[in-house]
């Protein structure tokens, strides 16, 4: 450490967004860049912790410790080397982590923590920019063949440790672009999409072969998967979305959340889309159902397709801003969570159950809500019940954004055999190994819907038990 009591005399400094009114205008990225000194003085402020739960908190096992030491000291190189050598994708996740290591950072409980997250963001493109990520092609191949299904974080993780074990990988994309929910769920303001390109020229040029355009269990049986790769990694994700049947869902205007994103993302890459199949935000009141990060961008997205008014509703309650006694410190807090999204203009409401949808000539006009209140049981649950109180809130754009059931079951699953869990979710009868022999799975289709950060591990881990089978 170059200087042990700097969290003493340096504040923490975020690089903070853009201004609302230029932001909203266009979908770029809304964070913005500290310099490299101010960078460097926010690393410096890493205590070296004898026991470090930044380490302890993220799934990946980053260093944080080593890596900002090396950030203090100016070292970009060598920080970004510490990096990589447990996180595949910086990139991605210096962007769209929800930062599970700065919330058990020591200093978060003066709430002050460490810029972990915006400074894993500079390293690495300091990396790019200065020439120290190239592509590494491994220098023998094996003769094994595998297959990974799907690329979003998962998938691309998988691929890129096999690949770096010599094996020959191919990855199946159903849609026209590679990614995943990286490419089609999260919005350009977040992660601006050259992001992923980026890094797929290095994965290409590394000998990872892309082919897009093909859903495995339709265009291509996976029996004639599995005659043609000695491995098969599932990585579909979880695509199930969790419904709201209640009277009035057939009505036009109700949608799912990532039937939202994914056609305002395509059409930010130059995708033309008939207007009769445009869901568009522009001049109507828009609702949100459901409180989490994928409500988050479909209020900024419908803020920049210039909504007449934005609203977000949760049928939990609304969490305390800044303390949680029933989540301490150093377990992830259960606390109130504001967006950049959430600051360009929304109303947020808790407490509310949707009764039913109304609507006029077939389409939807508003929604009848109902006040619930919440109760602990004495085994620390939750029980809900309602008051009684309804109301309807006028609303001709409602986007379903309740979070993922299990993966879509129906064609590649289903027809390879695989076993459930209880909850929908492709068992794993050991690390990573499917029911089915020389399938296996990584990321949310046998986790359940959870974070980029995990996603990834799973594809480390799957591909580490792919390389272990295969002898």
């Amino acid at each position: 450490m170059g200087n042990p009591k700097a969290f003493l005399s340096i504040s923490r400094k975020e690089a903070g967004y853009r201004p609302v009114l230029e932001r909203i205008a266009d979908f770029g990225e809304v964070e913005q860049t500290l310099n490299s000194d101010d960078r460097i003085l926010q690393a410096s402020r890493c205590m070296e912790c004898g026991v470090p739960y930044c380490h302890w908190a993220c799934p990946l096992g980053n260093r944080m410790p080593e890596w900002q030491d090396s950030l203090s000291k100016g070292k970009w190189a060598e920080a970004y080397q510490r990096l990589a050598a447990t996180n595949n994708f910086p990139e991605f996740t210096g962007r769209v982590c929800p930062a599970l290591c700065e919330k058990s950072c020591v200093l978060s409980l003066s709430g002050e923590a460490v810029t972990i997250r915006e400074d894993e963001a500079a390293v690495v493109e300091r990396a790019f920019l200065e020439g120290y990520i190239k592509p590494h092609v491994p220098r023998r191949r094996t003769d094994k063949k595998v297959a990974v299904v799907g690329s979003g974080p998962a998938g691309l993780a998988a691929a890129d440790m096999l690949n770096r074990k010599g094996h020959s990988v191919t990855v199946f994309e159903k849609d026209e672009t590679v990614g995943g929910l990286l490419r089609l769920g999260i919005p350009d303001f977040k992660l601006n999409k050259g992001i992923i390109d980026r890094r797929l020229r290095l994965l290409r040029a590394e000998g990872i072969v892309f082919r897009t355009g093909v859903e495995v269990g339709k265009d291509l049986s996976p029996q004639q998967l599995l005659r043609e790769f000695d491995a098969v990694c599932l990585a579909v994700g979880a695509g199930q979305p969790r419904d709201l049947p209640v009277e009035g869902r057939r009505l036009k205007g109700v949608h799912f959340a990532l039937e939202f994103l994914r056609q305002q993302n395509r059409t930010v890459a130059g995708a033309s889309v008939p207007e009769k199949e445009r869901i568009s935000a522009k001049g109507r009141r828009v609702l949100v159902i459901g409180g989490g990060d994928t409500g988050s961008d479909c209020v900024g997205t419908s803020a920049r397709q210039r909504a007449r008014e934005i609203t977000q509703i949760e049928i939990m309650p609304q969490p305390p801003e800044r303390y949680n006694p029933d989540t301490p410190w150093p377990s992830y807090p259960n606390v109130l969570k504001t967006s950049s999204s959430h600051l360009e203009g929304c109303t947020r409401r808790w407490n509310l159950s949707t009764k039913r949808f109304i609507g006029e000539n077939d389409r939807v006009t508003g929604v009848e809500v109902a006040e619930t209140e919440w109760t602990k049981n004495p085994d620390g649950s939750m029980s809900m019940k309602e008051t009684g109180k309804t109301e309807i809130i006028k609303a001709d754009l409602v986007l379903l954004s309740m979070g993922f059931v299990h993966p879509v079951h129906e064609g590649l699953l289903d027809a390879l055999g695989v076993k459930y869990d209880r909850r929908g979710n492709v068992e794993s009868v050991a690390p990573n190994k499917s029911s089915v022999d020389r399938v296996f799975v990584a990321g949310d289709a046998t986790t359940g819907a959870s974070l980029v950060v995990r996603a990834i591990r799973s594809g480390r881990e799957a591909a580490e038990a792919i390389d272990k089978a295969a002898g």
